[in-house]
């Protein structure tokens, strides 16, 4: 196995990630921009270590030499992304990070052709964010295969991470989105609301932007999708107030405002917490004549799946080395590799 970086490896998942790394043998490079926290991480595992940040592009080549593999857990990826990617491009590099960003997607999809010719896989969202949606809209695609409309939605138990509420404050300015006719779609925010049930137990939801408006297309070629996350009615009632001051969210003052008070929930649950929490995720497809399945899948809390996922990804592709370009989780690893992972079960 060649070697690979694990990029802000003192971040909250990345830390799961690396446990997981050290119980396997593996000796990843440890790298970031905070200097501190990276030495002292190394140091404590005896792993080298690499300080740099993403702001100029003509040292990333230097900066990932001799790396076959990034697995990338720095955000804002909105931000952090693209130069990561195109790092990884110069040096032949296979990209992946965890992800849910719709733009995150959409430019990694458009670099399909060169990550191609360079012969590196380039997998964004390689987490909860989206791995266990897309997995799920693939089953649900191969039980109906003329779908032609996909709704998913998922209730994260304990919250989500302070990263998905970055990313959600991040969006707010833009809206929300879904998929009509093969199309990206802006909408308002909490443009639907609905209910989901499992279990005798029904749990309220509204529309988000989610990644899966993006990759459940590449996915299944579903033209028709929405996706929903679970909040309580009042929730969705102050997001649809937004709607009216939309233009402003995006000013830098209330990103800053809003993003600190994410941080003062801390940068994730203890272990205890995590071991207590779960997530459920549903979907149903539709096709034209009336058909419509359902499934649920119930997941261990997300930062675990996450980090089970995103290091099973990661070793799958330096052992079996696929052939270069973009994919979503299905199309690389298969519809069931969510089953496969700890704690996961399919009901329906």
């Amino acid at each position: 196995m060649g070697g690979w970086m694990l990029y802000g490896a003192n971040g909250y998942t990345a830390k799961l990630i690396l446990d997981l790394a050290l119980k396997a043998g593996q000796r990843p490079v440890l790298a970031g921009r905070n200097s501190e926290a990276i030495n002292a991480l190394a140091k404590q595992h005896d792993l080298p270590a690499r300080i740099f940040d993403l702001d100029h592009p003509d040292t990333l080549a230097s900066a990932l030499s001799g790396i076959d593999a990034v697995l990338h857990c720095a955000g804002p990826f909105s931000a952090t992304a693209a130069p990561m990617l195109e790092g990884c491009l110069q040096v032949g590099a296979h990209y992946f990070d965890i992800t849910g960003e719709i733009s995150v997607f959409k430019h990694c999809h458009e670099q399909n052709e060169r990550a191609r010719e360079r012969g590196i896989v380039v997998m964004p969202g390689t987490g909860f964010d989206v791995v266990p949606t897309d997995s799920l809209a693939a089953i649900l695609k191969r039980d109906l295969p003329e779908a032609h409309e996909l709704v998913l939605a998922f209730d994260a138990g304990g919250g989500p991470s302070q990263g998905t509420a970055k990313t959600a404050v991040e969006g707010l300015a833009n809206g929300g989105m879904v998929r009509r006719n093969g199309e990206l779609v802006r909408v308002p925010l909490a443009y639907k609301t609905r209910e989901f049930e499992f279990n005798g137990e029904r749990r309220f939801a509204m529309t988000i932007p989610w990644g899966d408006v993006y990759t459940a297309f590449v996915s299944t070629g579903i033209p028709n999708i929405e996706v929903y996350m679970g909040v309580p009615p009042k929730t969705a009632e102050r997001v649809r107030r937004l709607n009216w001051v939309r233009p402003l969210l995006g000013l830098g003052v209330v990103q800053r405002w809003l993003k600190s008070q994410v941080e003062k929930r801390g940068p994730g649950p203890s272990d205890d917490r995590r071991g207590q929490t779960g997530a459920t995720v549903w979907g149903e497809v539709r096709s034209a004549g009336g058909r419509e399945i359902r499934k649920v899948l119930t997941t261990p809390n997300g930062y675990d799946l996450t980090a089970h996922s995103a290091f099973a990804i990661l070793n799958h592709i330096l052992a079996v080395k696929p052939a270069g370009g973009f994919y979503t989780a299905s199309q690389l690893m298969g519809a069931d590799f969510v089953l496969g992972l700890p704690g996961v079960q399919l009901h329906g």
